[in-house]
């Protein structure tokens, strides 16, 4: 079985299915197994379909680099007061946490070399 990264269960949308799915758990419509493998599609579904769907590219320039870490193959970087180019506009945020993440996938093997 593929691993996927769970980092988008902590964006909007995984934030609002997790709590859904407490919620159909505590009224008894559902069991927490169910709940569980609803959660790995979300990893899977959410991850392929960033990856294929998303075309918009987006560039910025960083104000100022706040944190950074490197734990578990992740790096977490904090930066304050970036600039973003999109397409047709500018944006200026105060902050933005950036997680990066292995392309490949959890538990995937490495390629072999020649």
């Amino acid at each position: 079985m593929t691993h996927y990264y769970e980092l988008y269960r902590r964006s909007s949308i995984g934030m609002a299915l997790t709590d859904s799915l407490d919620e159909l758990i505590q009224t008894s419509h559902i069991d927490p197994q169910l709940a569980m493998k609803v959660l790995l599609q979300f990893d899977k579904s959410i991850t392929e379909a960033l990856e294929t769907k998303v075309r918009t590219k987006a560039t910025f320039k960083a104000g100022h680099l706040h944190t950074y870490r490197f734990c578990d193959e992740v790096w977490t970087f904090i930066i304050k007061n970036p600039n973003f180019k999109l397409e047709n506009e500018q944006v200026h945020v105060d902050k933005i946490k950036i997680v990066a993440c292995n392309a490949k996938k959890p538990g995937e093997a490495e390629p072999t070399k020649n």
